[in-house]
């Protein structure tokens, strides 16, 4: 099983933590590096900064498929690996109403169809190949691998028929094997005799701070009440949660209610030996790719965290 790094981009922290992290994955070790997109930097933008800096491959994404049409996708993971020299990727999604529709102002619906389309195309374009009424890069074809952020099954439908890896965002054990089961069983309905990689990101923090464990849960509460995820951590035991969350409670008062089990559920904290029993758990569950999301309060680009779990360990 392989372990990639992503970059977490905690709003409690300076946003050029982002290459400082990167500069660390890369001198630990690491071969690959999630560049998603959030309230800072343009993903493209920044890959080629830490393209140029490091030796890392770079998966830019998920972006959202409502947000950026599939031609200007390829076209940008053409550029980064063009000016850098490194291995580019792409990871596409349906992202959420606050980014899609409050962010960009762009409408959510009929997100799966716009999933499917999207990935259809893609992996033809990526390639260098004609598409969308005959338009074909003009740069060198990056050869790009296409990841599918899934949870829906319409969603693990389009990874299933298109994608190379499908990757999950923070989810407990039990999840990531109902999923991967969902997964397995939308291949075999499209008679393919492979299934997607499988990768998972996951928040980490090794002997984390107080503060650290406050950024992680902070970062937790804006799930709380979204569809599916709300579902899965009422399973998981925090319906009480879930409901307060989906009747309005506060940020601030789901905040200070998040008990540290949750944290334990759905990311990997503690020592680094009990993180990696937690590790063979998700392994176990059908996970081909740890994806390391290190809490950086109390450990500065979690240079702490990337170092006891990564390659070299």
């Amino acid at each position: 099983m392989t372990r990639s790094v992503v970059l977490g981009y905690w709003q409690d922290r300076p946003p050029l933590e982002a290459l400082a992290i990167a500069e660390a994955a890369d001198r630990l070790g690491y071969a690959e590096l999630w560049v998603g997109e959030m309230a800072t930097f343009d993903a493209f933008a920044l890959a080629t900064a830490i393209g140029a800096q490091t030796r890392l491959a770079l998966t830019i994404g998920p972006l959202a498929v409502q947000v950026r049409s599939a031609t200007g996708m390829a076209m940008g993971v053409a550029s980064v690996a063009a000016l850098t020299g490194r291995a580019v990727h792409l990871a596409v999604g349906t992202s959420s109403d606050a980014v899609v529709t409050g962010w960009h102002g762009r409408p959510r619906t009929a997100a799966a169809q716009a999933l499917e389309h999207a990935a259809a195309v893609l992996p033809a374009l990526l390639g260098g190949e004609r598409a969308l009424g005959g338009y074909r890069l003009r740069l060198d074809p990056p050869g790009a691998t296409l990841t599918v952020a899934a949870f829906g099954d319409r969603a693990i439908e389009v990874a299933a028929r298109h994608a190379d890896r499908m990757v999950l965002n923070m989810v407990t054990v039990d999840a990531v094997a109902r999923l991967r089961t969902r997964l397995v069983a939308a291949c075999d309905r499209l008679g393919q005799p492979v299934s997607p990689r499988l990768a998972v990101w996951l928040a980490a923090a090794v002997e984390p701070a107080e503060e650290a464990l406050t950024q992680l849960a902070r970062g937790f509460v804006m799930y709380l009440a979204a569809p599916g995820y709300g579902e899965m951590f009422a399973e998981a035991g925090y319906g009480d949660l879930v409901a307060a969350a989906r009747a309005g409670a506060h940020p601030r008062e789901l905040l200070a209610a998040v008990p540290p089990s949750l944290l334990r559920d759905v990311a990997l904290v503690g020592p680094a030996a009990e993180i990696e029993d937690r590790i063979a758990a998700y392994h176990a569950a059908g996970v081909d790719e740890v994806c390391l999301v290190p809490a950086t309060a109390g450990d500065p680009a979690g240079e702490r965290t990337l170092g006891a779990l990564g390659p070299a360990r």
